[in-house]
């Protein structure tokens, strides 16, 4: 039980459905614990310490934070069929980061303008669409965002620049999809599924819809429904996964056992804190205890995110 793969998400999540593509892409079996799309969310909170972006992955009391991160753990469980093609290694990665901030953002700007955001409500009570935008507009303090016109523009390109590809191959970089084609996928999606008042966008570029339709029958693998204080007794009753001999890499003159936080770069800079007890060269590890959870360790990627040390 505590070596399942629990996804904590929500269907409308545009992020989960990346992570939901790849475990089915794997043909992996998963349990679906369903977080609420707001705060407060104490389950979620019991787990992460403080993030709550969504999705997170649960192994046990092993909680992995970013998507990004979630892709690495998923890969090295089941290696094929690969995320990350050895010739698409580096190119992948750093499309994938280019599709997770840039398409993304142009795409939601675009999505959720009024139009969009009034079909995405249409069937919640008024109060419903209010905290939803208040909820966002407190994670994403400090951003820049695109005003709607200026996202519409680069929606339209970026969906050009994608048609180009995916007009030469099935996937964006070959025959097979990688981690390219989950990142940049997941925001298209929202657009067709969540919003289709506004899906008209992708009319222009009917290469990109049939690659979307090869993406959608991926699937989304072995999915059982599991509660949220389920999972949350698997991690009082699971064992961290050790960390000792990892190699530590030391860019910020914080020893292992310190006490610190780790926050995101931008949205949603709710921080997390703990020991750190691990620092490789591509994430760190914080181990907290919470008095439901028990002991667990938070695993998050070094990119795109900020350590420091607590006073």
């Amino acid at each position: 039980m505590s070596s399942a793969l629990i996804l904590h998400h929500y269907p409308s999540s545009p992020f989960s459905e990346k992570i939901r593509l790849a475990l089915g892409y794997k043909q992996l079996a998963w349990k679906s614990v369903i977080v609420p799309s707001v705060a407060p969310k104490p389950d979620v909170v019991a787990l992460t310490g403080g993030y709550r972006r969504t999705p997170f992955l649960q192994v046990g009391a092993d909680i992995y934070c970013d998507t990004a991160l979630i892709f690495d753990v998923l890969e090295h469980l089941q290696p094929a069929p690969t995320l990350y093609p050895p010739h698409l290694k580096g190119v992948c990665r750093v499309f994938a980061q280019w599709a997770d901030s840039s398409l993304f953002w142009a795409a939601m700007a675009y999505n959720l303008q009024p139009q969009g955001a009034a079909a995405l409500f249409a069937n919640l009570p008024p109060a419903a669409a209010q905290a939803f935008g208040e909820d966002r507009k407190a994670m994403s303090s400090g951003m820049q965002r695109l005003r709607p016109a200026d996202a519409t523009s680069a929606y339209r390109s970026y969906l050009r620049r994608i048609a180009h590809m995916v007009e030469e191959h099935d996937f964006l970089f070959g025959a097979e999809p990688c981690a390219a084609d989950f990142a940049a996928y997941h925001p298209l999606w929202f657009t067709r599924h969540c919003v289709p008042v506004m899906a008209g966008i992708l009319q222009a570029t009917p290469a990109v819809l049939e690659w979307m339709d090869r993406m959608a029958a991926l699937g989304h693998g072995r999915m059982e429904k599991f509660s949220a204080q389920d999972a949350i007794t698997v991690a009082a009753g699971a064992e961290p996964l050790p960390v000792a001999g990892e190699a530590f890499q030391d860019d910020h003159g914080i020893a292992l056992g310190s006490n610190v936080t780790v926050t995101a770069e931008s949205f949603g800079l709710e921080p997390t804190e703990g020991e750190l007890v691990a620092a490789t060269r591509t994430r760190y590890t914080l181990r907290r205890t919470d008095p439901r959870a028990g002991t667990v360790h938070v695993h998050f990627p070094r990119i795109g995110y900020a350590l420091k040390a607590t006073p």
